[in-house]
C-alpha cells in the first residue's frame, strides 16, 4: 500500500507526478493500493462549481498516470480542498468490498471545511481498512486544538455496518495529511543548521507530535517511521529554499503518514499471519524535493501489509471467451455466490484495458433480474450477450466487470481477452471512447438525465455516502462542448475523457419549427410523462425576436441571461438533441441506448428479453 499526503497550496498540477507515487522504481512495482491525500486544492466558487460537474485537474491527473500502471480509482471524497482519492489493481476490484466515505468539518467550530477530515474505508479481502486524510489548525500554539480537532474526527465519522462502525474499529488504519504539528522551543537559526548538517534527530524531540505520541490517549497505538527527510514546511514557491519573507516562518514536519493496527498481535519472525492478525511493515518514508508548485513538499510511504485471505473467490465469477473474432462470440456467463445481494440495476460492463474508474466503460448490458434470480437459487450461471452495435469498432485488450449497484462496487471481473471483429479496420465509433478523437457532431455529448426520469440507468441508484465520480443531474438540459475544444475536455462522462472548454458560450434555445396540421400532438417531450400536444407556452426574446416555447419545460421559466453560473456550457433543449432519435423510430429504425447516461426517450427496460 502505497500512501501519498501533498498540501498542493490552491497550486495548478505538475505535469508528471511519477516519481512521487514511485511507480518507476522497483521497490513499488507490486503495489496494490494507493491513497493520496490533498490539502488546499483550488475551492474557490468558480472553481468548485466547475469541479461539480466535471471532474477536478488533480483527480484527473492521477487517473491519468495511474491508468497506464492498471490502476483504478475506487473511491474519492472532497470535502472543499481537502480530497482523498483512493485507487487499486483492476483485478483486487471483485474483493475490495464495503466501500464507504465520510468527512467532518471543523474550521469555524465545524460550519468550514477548510479544516476537517475526510476517510474511505473498505474491505479488503475481508480485512477493514480505513483512510484518513486530514488539515487541521496552523500554529506554533494550537497543538491543543489539533487534539481537539482530532479527537472530534474520531468521534463523529460513523460508518454502516456492524465490521466497523468506528474510525478506530477497523484492522488497520492510516491517518495523515497537513497535521500541522511543529518544532517547540528551538530557534529558527538552530533548526535551519540541524538541517543543513543533516543531524535531524535534534529536532525530533521536539516535534509536537513526537511528543503527543506518548502523551496524549488519542494518539494511543499510533505508529509512524523515522522522520529522515527534511521539515516539508514552509518553503519560497518555486524553490527549495526555506522561507525568506519577512514572516520567516519555522520549518516543521508538517505532513505526516501514521498507521495504527487494531490487533496487538503481529506476524513474528515472517511466519504467515493467522486468520483476522495483520502485519505491518514501513518500507519507505520520505519526502520529494523535485516538486516546487507548493510551499509543502510531498511525502510519500510504502507499506507490506500482510494477512491471512478472507476472501477466495469474487462475489460473481464471469465466464467468457478467449478472444471475440464475430459477433456471436459475445455472450458472457456468470454466477453469484450464495448470499450474493443482487439488484435488478446491475450491469456488466465491457472496458478497455487501462479504464480509469468503474463508470469508464465501452458499453453495458443489464443482468437482468428473473434470470438471475432463478440461476443463483439454483447456483446456475446466467448469460447475457452483447449486442453487434454494442461491442466496439477497435481491436484490443478488454475486461469484463460486473457492477453492483447495492455495494456501488465492482463485485467481479474477468481476465483481459481479445476482442478482434472484422469490421474493426474500419475505425472507431461513438460506441468506443477510448480512442474516438473524431471532431463530427455528438460524439462527447454528455447527457444529464432529469431526477425523476424513469429512464433504466446504472447512474440512477440509491444515494450511497461515497462519492464516485459522476455528473450532476440538471433538469431537461443538453451540457455539450463545443466542438473545437472537445480534446481538452476534463468531463467524468464514461463516453468521453476530455476537458473543460475555456471560452464564454452562448446558451441556445431551438427554434420554433412551423406547426402544419399534421404536428399535432407531436410536441417531443419526455417519455411517458404526458407533455404532448400541450397548449401551455411562454414567450421568450431571443437575439432581439420574441417566439413561444412550451412552459412546462425548466428553461421557460428561467432568463438564459441569468444562468451565467454555467461556464463554458452550451445548453439545449433537450427535445431538439432528441429529435434523431425520434425520427429513426417512426421510421422503423432500433433505437439504442449509448450508455446508461442516455436520454429516457431512447431507453429500454432491464426486463426479460430487453437489450440496453
Amino acid at each position: 500500500i502505497t500512501v501519498v499526503t501533498w498540501n498542493v497550496g490552491t497550486a495548478v498540477p505538475p505535469s508528471d507526478v511519477t516519481s512521487l507515487l514511485h511507480l518507476n522504481t522497483g521497490e513499488a512495482d507490486d503495489a496494490d493500493v494507493i491513497a493520496i491525500g490533498l490539502q488546499e486544492v483550488n475551492s474557490k466558487i468558480n472553481k468548485r462549481l466547475k469541479d461539480a460537474l466535471f471532474t477536478d485537474q488533480w483527480s484527473e491527473l492521477f487517473m491519468d498516470v495511474l491508468s497506464p500502471f492498471h490502476f483504478v480509482l475506487v473511491s474519492t471524497v472532497r470535502m472543499q480542498g481537502v480530497i482523498l482519492l483512493v485507487f487499486a489493481k483492476y483485478y483486487h476490484l471483485p474483493f475490495l468490498q464495503d466501500i464507504q466515505t465520510d468527512c467532518t468539518r471543523t474550521g469555524l467550530g465545524g460550519y468550514w471545511g477548510n479544516k476537517g477530515g475526510v476517510s474511505v474505508r473498505l474491505s479488503i479481502f475481508g480485512h477493514m481498512v480505513c483512510f484518513l486524510n486530514c488539515h487541521l489548525p496552523a500554529h506554533l500554539e494550537k497543538a491543543e486544538q489539533r487534539k481537539e480537532d482530532f479527537a472530534t474526527i474520531l468521534h463523529m465519522q460513523q460508518f454502516e455496518g456492524r465490521a466497523a462502525s468506528g474510525i478506530l474499529d477497523h484492522d488497520l488504519v492510516f491517518w495523515f495529511g497537513d497535521l500541522n504539528f511543529r518544532i517547540e522551543s528551538l530557534d529558527i537559526r538552530f533548526v535551519k543548521y540541524a538541517i543543513d548538517s543533516n543531524i535531524l534527530s535534534q529536532l525530533w524531540e521536539k516535534d509536537q507530535l513526537n511528543i503527543a505520541k506518548s502523551t496524549w490517549p488519542v494518539l494511543s497505538g499510533f505508529q509512524e517511521g523515522p522522520l529522515n527527510f527534511p521539515p516539508t514546511f514552509k518553503f519560497d514557491v518555486g524553490t527549495n529554499k526555506y522561507d525568506s519573507s519577512a514572516k520567516k516562518r519555522k520549518p516543521a514536519w508538517t505532513d505526516r503518514i501514521l498507521w495504527k493496527i487494531k490487533s496487538p498481535g503481529v506476524g513474528l519472525g515472517g511466519h504467515r499471519p493467522s486468520p483476522g492478525i495483520v502485519s505491518v511493515r514501513q518500507l519507505c518514508y520520505c519526502s520529494h524535493m523535485e516538486y516546487t508548485v507548493s510551499d509543502h513538499k510531498p511525502v510519500a510511504a510504502i507499506f507490506a501489509v500482510q494477512f491471512a485471505s478472507k476472501a477466495d473467490k469474487p462475489s460473481v465469477e464471469i465466464f467468457v471467451a478467449d478472444e471475440w473474432s464475430r459477433p456471436e462470440q459475445a455472450v458472457v456467463r456468470y454466477k453469484m455466490a450464495a448470499g450474493f445481494h443482487r439488484s435488478s440495476w446491475d450491469w456488466i460492463g465491457l472496458y478497455r484495458v487501462g479504464f480509469r474508474h468503474p463508470k469508464d466503460y465501452v458499453s453495458y448490458v443489464w443482468a437482468r433480474s428473473d434470470e438471475g434470480e432463478r440461476c443463483m437459487e439454483k447456483q446456475l450461471c446466467a448469460q447475457v450477450t452483447f449486442s453487434d452495435e454494442a461491442l466496439p469498432k477497435r481491436k484490443g485488450e478488454y475486461i469484463l466487470g460486473y457492477y453492483s449497484n447495492t455495494s456501488s462496487s465492482i463485485a467481479g471481473m474477468t481476465e483481459p481477452f481479445q476482442i478482434s471483429l472484422p469490421r474493426s479496420e474500419e475505425g472507431s465509433s461513438s460506441t468506443d471512447s477510448s480512442g474516438s478523437s473524431s471532431e463530427e457532431e455528438d460524439d462527447s455529448t454528455l447527457v444529464l438525465l432529469a431526477p425523476k426520469s424513469r429512464s433504466p440507468s446504472p447512474g440512477k441508484m440509491k444515494r450511497h455516502r461515497s462519492r464516485s465520480p459522476s455528473l450532476a443531474k440538471f433538469q431537461g438540459l443538453i451540457l455539450r462542448p463545443s466542438s473545437r475544444d472537445r480534446a481538452t475536455s476534463r468531463s467524468p462522462s464514461p463516453q468521453s475523457r476530455r476537458g473543460l472548454p475555456g471560452d464564454i458560450p452562448t446558451i441556445h434555445l431551438p427554434q420554433e419549427e412551423p406547426r402544419g396540421h399534421g404536428d399535432k400532438g407531436k410536441e417531443p417531450g419526455w417519455a411517458g410523462d404526458g407533455h404532448e400536444g400541450s397548449s401551455c407556452y411562454q414567450t421568450v426574446r431571443e437575439q432581439g425576436r420574441p417566439r413561444r416555447v412550451s412552459a412546462d419545460n425548466p428553461l421557460a421559466r428561467a432568463d438564459p441571461r441569468n444562468l451565467g453560473l454555467l461556464p463554458a456550457l452550451r445548453l439545449e433543449m433537450i427535445d431538439q438533441a432528441m429529435g434523431w432519435c425520434r425520427e429513426s423510430v417512426e421510421q422503423g429504425y432500433p433505437c439504442r441506448r449509448m450508455s446508461p447516461s442516455s436520454p429516457p426517450g431512447c431507453s429500454t427496460s432491464p426486463k426479460e428479453g430487453s437489450s440496453p
